[in-house]
């Protein structure tokens, strides 16, 4: 069985977390998914972009709480 992470919704996020969520899941930096799917939107005349944006966000799971970052991780004891 693969060690591959599941496709959620990231911590990472600027808007919902989408293109965070898919960049890694793909191992690739958010910063490039998000530029990709901003010139693909524009380049879809932006509507179906958003649209499937707003889908993606509803259908992807909200990452879990446990992978959450926590200050208290890194105190010290």
């Amino acid at each position: 069985m693969t060690d591959r992470p599941r496709l959620t919704r990231s911590h990472d996020r600027i808007v919902g977390g989408v293109c965070g969520g898919i960049a890694a899941f793909l191992g690739w930096a958010p910063a490039s998914v998000r530029a990709l799917y901003v010139v693909a939107s524009i380049v879809s005349a932006a509507f179906p972009g958003i649209v499937a944006y707003l889908i993606l966000w509803w259908v992807m799971p909200a990452p879990d709480e446990d992978s959450r970052f926590r200050l208290d991780d890194f105190r010290r004891q």
